[in-house]
């Protein structure tokens, strides 16, 4: 028989799931699947330009939970890798949801501070086969069916995914390698232990042995469908998609041409790309939006945020950086303002400034970069009289829910420049004379969005 360690060095090459060189997280409970991929990545770690660190995370819920974290970090030491340990202290009463965004939340963490390439979990055979079927039980839609994909979003990898755990348990019995068997997993209390230890086991004596494999074949099958509506989405240039971290849009008039159960399934997949999962309902939900008028909004699950704006129907989450109040120091510099990136130089003011661009150029000191406030108002270079900041946001198209993180130059109550909307009459400084230029971008863009 092909050893373990062959047959996983077989698929890591076919696949690539760690075809990149760098350090790699490996999450490991203390179980048998998880010391078994500590085990064979420690092997293969050479050949493949890995540099392990093994994290154990101690959810603090049961009482023996520091014996196995000793024991994990024995097992590093044994096998001269870095460890790291997180002490969560969620109690007993911790249901599996909240350990599950728990330690997730800390392994992004330890990933970000390592600055690990890869998070690697150790999901094998029967986890595919127990999550198939429980999202069937859950009347999950075709591409919840597809189960747990072998690469994840931020460097989550799960190169197990292939091997029954019978066969990872039999590889640390013949190392003699130390593991725990966490109780919790055989309590049918739990649903996916009932899933585990009677339900399958039922469907098994039933239908036979080929029961697993028959799941793992439907989950295939969906797995495709779900590839074949992401690939439909780049033969769409009229749905106007456009994805960024934490963030989606599409145009309205486009799903407005399609019937609503070719919508709702756009919108799933294109929602996919931006890790936003949508059930079958909430995207009937947002199609439904999608026709309503600009500015209304839908709160969805994980701080995300769908919202009509304009001509566009977008969804957002939140935690994106929030909007601290700039104040320049020095004659020189820069800083973060939200999702924008201000910078200041000494400059000669040029024979004329720009009214909507995104630079321009300020007299003096004593100014600031905040955001909007209520009442706000400004007289438009070239313009007559004062005007609401609130209605040129809304003309200049700003969606709503990124108006209050908007950048507003100002110096005092007196407002000086909208970045790429508008520069005010106040405070111009004569052409030639010493001023300091101020640039306004975006992260990651040349120039803010293209309103100016």
């Amino acid at each position: 028989m092909t050893s373990l360690l062959s047959r996983l060095r077989h698929h890591l090459a076919r696949t690539r799931l760690l075809g990149e060189p760098g350090v790699a997280l490996l999450a490991v409970s203390g179980g048998a699947d998880s010391v078994a991929l500590l085990d064979l990545l420690h092997a293969l770690a050479p050949e493949l330009g890995l540099s392990p660190v093994v994290a154990h995370v101690d959810h603090g819920i049961r009482p023996d939970s520091g014996t196995v974290a000793r024991a994990v970090g024995e097992l590093a030491e044994r096998y001269e890798l870095p460890f790291e340990v997180g002490e969560l202290s969620l109690g007993p009463g911790a249901t599996e949801t909240v350990a599950r965004r728990a330690r997730y939340g800390w392994l992004g963490e330890v990933q970000r501070r390592h600055g690990a390439r890869y998070l690697v979990t150790a999901h094998h055979r029967d986890d595919q086969v127990e999550t198939i079927l429980l999202r069937l039980l859950k009347g999950s839609a075709p591409a919840g069916l597809a189960g747990i994909p072998a690469r994840g979003r931020g460097g989550l990898v799960r190169p197990l995914l292939p091997f029954p755990k019978a066969r990872l348990v039999a590889h640390v019995a013949e190392l003699g390698l130390p593991v725990h068997d966490d109780p919790a997993n055989h309590d049918p209390r739990h649903l996916r232990s009932w899933v585990r230890t009677a339900l399958l086991p039922l469907v098994a004596k039933r239908l036979g042995a080929r029961a697993g494999d028959d799941v793992l074949r439907a989950g295939r099958a969906a797995a495709r469908e779900r590839r074949a509506w992401d690939g439909v989405l780049d033969h769409l240039p009229d749905l106007g998609l456009q994805v960024e971290p934490h963030r989606i849009e599409v145009a309205r008039g486009a799903l407005a041409r399609y019937d609503d159960v070719l919508s709702a399934v756009l919108l799933r997949a294109a929602a996919r790309r931006a890790g936003l999962v949508l059930g079958v309902r909430r995207a009937r939900q947002l199609v439904a939006l999608a026709r309503r008028p600009s500015g209304r909004r839908l709160s969805l699950a994980d701080g995300w945020m769908a919202e009509v704006a304009f001509d566009r129907l977008r969804a957002t989450r939140a935690g994106r950086e929030a909007a601290v109040e700039v104040v320049p120091t020095g004659e020189r510099g820069s800083a973060v303002f939200g999702e924008f990136r201000v910078a200041w130089t000494p400059d000669p003011a040029p024979a004329r400034l720009p009214r909507a661009d995104w630079t321009t150029w300020i007299v003096g000191a004593n100014w600031e970069v905040r955001p909007p406030r209520p009442g706000d108002r400004l007289v438009p270079l070239g313009g007559i009289g004062r005007r609401p900041l609130r209605r040129m946001l809304m003309e200049a198209r700003v969606p709503r829910g990124d108006r209050p993180g908007y950048p507003v130059v100002a110096r005092g109550e007196t407002i000086l420049w909208v970045p790429g909307i508008c520069r005010s009459a106040d405070d111009l400084p004569r052409p030639g004379t010493r001023a300091v230029r101020v640039d306004v971008t975006k992260h990651g863009e040349p120039q803010a969005d293209g309103r100016a």
